[in-house]
């Protein structure tokens, strides 16, 4: 089973709002588990968090602005794999 971090640590730890958690959560960027009334993020996605935090402290960005950068960080990412594959599948 994968390791959780819970919310409230994460809030603390880098002193931002639960509420802005919740909201990166309400815009399908996070994926939160509700276990005994305490909500909680794999380990694996604390990166991920760390980055949209980074975003909205010291750039200023919304929620609705670290949206857009993730999906377009997300479809470079794919677009890089694809083009990786092709390269291979040419012998270059």
């Amino acid at each position: 089973m994968e390791n959780l971090i819970a919310i409230t640590t994460i809030c603390t730890y880098h002193e931002v709002e639960y509420t802005f958690i919740n909201s990166l959560s309400e815009a399908g960027l996070l994926h939160l588990e509700l276990i005994d009334q305490t909500s909680y993020i794999p380990e694996s996605d604390l990166q991920r968090l760390e980055k949209m935090i980074r975003l909205h402290d010291e750039l200023e960005i919304n929620v609705a602005g670290i949206e857009a950068i993730t999906h377009l960080l997300e479809r470079i990412e794919q677009m890089q794999e694809e083009l990786r594959v092709l390269k291979n599948s040419i012998g270059n």
